[in-house]
């Protein structure tokens, strides 16, 4: 069971991010294992500077999109917010029945706890989310029109509220 949880999630490194590919047109965008990737560097530096438990932040950041080796990549205004849910928190139990029952329910709560954002850690992992957009959008930029990533900047200077992290939003944007 362990091996066919691996074989699911590796999945997501041949998943490109929608929102890349559709809006901007990208052929080789970034995959769902790559932002994950650069999220959960940034999950570690932040937590640490930020005196969270860096280990949930982490872990957060690691599994907030494994359901999506699933159900694909959707953008929000896709399929609608109730429905991405819906087809995630369905698909997270799915992944999560390969896996021993202890690591199960940690894993499960954690899902949880990153849905309800009830918690800095889950609040800085949903930050973290448009930060890594950010950041992205920005290294698009090099090679396609600005104007192409102007939606992907202005959704993450909304979103983002942190003091720290818009501190690290703005010089990203320099």
């Amino acid at each position: 069971m362990i091996s066919e949880f691996f074989f699911q999630i590796a999945g997501l490194k041949k998943l490109p991010r929608s929102g890349w590919k559709i809006k901007l047109g990208l052929d080789d965008s970034e995959s769902v294992a790559e932002h994950s990737y650069m999220m959960s560097v940034m999950s570690m530096v932040l937590a640490d500077m930020k005196s969270l438990n860096s280990e949930k932040v982490i872990k957060m950041s690691i599994l907030h999109d494994w359901a999506e080796s699933k159900i694909g990549d959707f953008m929000p205004d896709e399929i609608g917010y109730d429905k991405k849910s819906e087809l995630e928190n369905y698909a997270m139990t799915e992944i999560l029945e390969l896996l021993p029952q202890k690591i199960q329910s940690d894993y499960q709560d954690m899902w949880n706890e990153f849905l309800a954002r009830n918690t800095p850690e889950a609040r800085l992992v949903h930050e973290l989310d448009k930060l890594e957009m950010a950041l992205q959008a920005k290294i698009y930029e090099t090679d396609i029109d600005p104007e192409k990533v102007k939606p992907f900047i202005i959704s993450a200077v909304e979103q983002i509220m942190d003091p720290d992290v818009k501190k690290i939003l703005m010089d990203i944007l320099k």
